[in-house]
């Protein structure tokens, strides 16, 4: 078993480069590092941003006649999400799989650079977002919320790289021929890449399930139907990564934590799916001439 085993990339480092340590005025800076986890980030949002004024000037792609928002409705929602996936996955992480720390340490919960980032606290914390930046812009919140779910997986996949990257949230033991030892488990034992598993379910494959809802079935013609179709369809692949992913925390009834926290997130697709559909479409906007 273990002689089929891929040895984890010796020149795959967390940074991508670091500036070493320099004097400014007396004044010693840093190191300086630039993560993978870091770029990650910065890339899920301006590609989100830059994806979402381009839906904003196709007002036709949600039976419009003008967009369902402006840049400036945009730049708002980038900037309270960008605080949401940080606090609220940090928050969330914290609430969800390590409780203990707020009776050790309360502050600990704002230490986002120790690591441990939760997807349902930044999702809950993207969803304030849409929901508040809704009510001040007084912007439709279920085509705002349509438009998220479009730009969404790209951050979700390009995180599981980093994931796979940092070596952490690493699969179950496996003697498949492209399973992974990672420096990080001091067990040395054979394991699913899972995180490039959950890179392709959450990323490329959920990305293109909701363009194809939206273009082809133009799903954006009723609002809240993408949402829907991306919050249910990210649960239940969550749920199926969670078979090959080893637990990051106490089980809760024998399934893992990822699992149990994603059934509400498949009711609540399935809700925002059906009323969707008992709506009535929205009109093709008529061609400019």
């Amino acid at each position: 078993m273990f002689e089929l085993a891929i040895p984890f990339p010796e020149f795959l480092k967390p940074e991508l480069f670091t500036i070493p340590a320099f004097n400014v005025a007396g004044l010693e800076i840093g190191p300086l590092a630039l993560r993978w986890y870091a770029l990650a980030y910065i890339t899920g949002i301006l590609a989100g941003w830059w994806i979402m004024l381009r839906l904003a000037r196709q007002p036709a792609l949600y039976g419009l006649e003008t967009g369902p928002f402006s840049q400036d409705d945009v730049d708002d929602f980038m900037f309270y999400a960008t605080l949401g996936v940080l606090l609220g996955g940090r928050v969330g992480w914290v609430l969800l799989y390590a409780p203990d720390l707020i009776a050790e340490n309360p502050m600990a919960i704002l230490r986002i650079w120790e690591g441990g980032m939760s997807f349902h606290g930044g999702l809950a914390g993207v969803c304030l977002a849409v929901i508040g930046v809704a009510l001040m812009r007084k912007i439709s919140l279920m085509r705002l919320a349509d438009s998220v779910a479009l730009v969404a997986p790209i951050g979700l996949g390009l995180g599981r790289v980093t994931n796979f990257i940092n070596q952490e949230l690493w699969g179950r033991p496996t003697d498949l021929p492209w399973a992974f030892i990672f420096q990080t488990d001091i067990t040395g034992q054979p394991r699913h890449p899972s995180q490039l598993y959950q890179a392709f379910f959450e990323g490329v494959l959920l990305l293109a399930v909701v363009w194809f809802v939206a273009t082809r079935l133009k799903g954006l013609h009723r609002p809240g139907l993408v949402a829907g179709v991306f919050l249910a369809g990210y649960a239940l692949l969550r749920m199926l990564a969670e078979m090959f992913r080893e637990p990051d925390a106490e089980l809760i009834a024998g399934l893992t934590r990822g699992t149990v926290y994603s059934i509400p997130m498949v009711v609540l697709g399935l809700v925002f799916v059906v009323l969707a559909l008992r709506r009535k479409a929205a009109a093709v906007a008529p061609a400019s001439t």
